[in-house]
């Protein structure tokens, strides 16, 4: 899939000033982004904030656009890990890995949502510079429809199908929603301690297995733990992931922030990011 101009210069522009810090002091503190944007537009009301506003707030876009793929590493080995102990953390935990990839690549595309006021904000580049544009949500979407109707509108994803929209039973939200809120679930099963050898293993068969087509989970077919993770991990993955194929794509190895970030220490002993799936279903991008 060829990458846009525009999109191109964003990423590039957007992670141009992580490059003159350590990496390791990279990130905002908690809340960052959406405290800023409560200060850039503290009436609420629709509105366009100037470049010069805009420049720290694109920073942070871009910072948690990592963060949030980050998250979705972590939340897959959080899911690995609880298999064999609680299928319903592991439906949880393996569930919210989809949903950070995915709002890690909504953030890199510009999106961000402001849920207590209700407003969308939208990062984009005006001769050169950023510029945010806040504007009334059109319907009480939860973020959790919102950043998946983002992805899946880009004509990045429209057309890969381990992106979809998150809405009706066959969806990963109400897999989630399943284990969340129903009653009467099977029984747990005895709690044994974490293991790290269980984890790569699992997650070594995860990998080995051959997709011909993504199983969305059912909330009707539950645990349905083994597609919550397939699907997690194809998303997550290395060269599949969409996010880091994307930005690799774009700054390769010009950006110290993403080159010590893109390859997180703390799983590289779990997963090496490989997977087993039909061509067909691959997307590779292009400049």
């Amino acid at each position: 899939m060829k990458i846009d101009a525009i999109l191109t210069e964003h990423i590039k522009k957007a992670f141009a000033p992580l490059n003159s810090q350590a990496a390791a002091h990279g990130f905002a503190g908690p809340a960052s982004l959406s405290t800023a944007l409560d200060r850039a537009n503290p009436s609420g009301a629709i509105h366009i904030l100037p470049a010069v506003k805009t420049a720290p707030i694109a920073k942070m876009f871009t910072t948690a656009a990592v963060d949030m793929w980050l998250r979705a590493v972590h939340s897959f080995l959080i899911s690995a890990s609880l298999t064999n102990v609680s299928p319903i953390w592991a439906s949880v935990t393996g569930y919210y890995s989809s949903h950070y990839a995915v709002r890690s690549i909504a953030h890199l595309l510009g999106y961000f949502q402001m849920f207590k006021k209700a407003k969308i904000v939208r990062l984009e580049l005006q001769n050169g510079r950023f510029v945010c544009s806040i504007t009334a949500k059109t319907r009480p979407e939860r973020e959790h429809k919102f950043y998946w109707k983002i992805v899946k509108a880009s004509p990045l994803f429209a057309a890969d199908p381990f992106f979809t929209d998150n809405l009706g039973d066959e969806s990963d939200s109400s897999h989630r929603d399943h284990a969340n809120y129903a009653d009467h679930l099977p029984a747990f099963p005895q709690f044994r301690p974490l293991d790290e050898n269980d984890v790569r293993n699992r997650i070594e068969r995860i990998s080995d297995i051959e997709v011909r087509a993504p199983i969305i989970p059912n909330a009707k077919v539950y645990p349905a733990i083994e597609s919550v993770q397939i699907i997690a991990y194809h998303r997550v993955v290395s060269y599949l992931i969409r996010f880091r194929e994307l930005v690799d794509a774009v700054i390769g190895t010009q950006n110290n922030f993403w080159n010590v970030h893109r390859d997180p220490s703390w799983a590289r002993a779990f997963m090496d990011f490989q997977v087993t799936e039909e061509p067909t279903l691959r997307s590779a991008f292009t400049l």
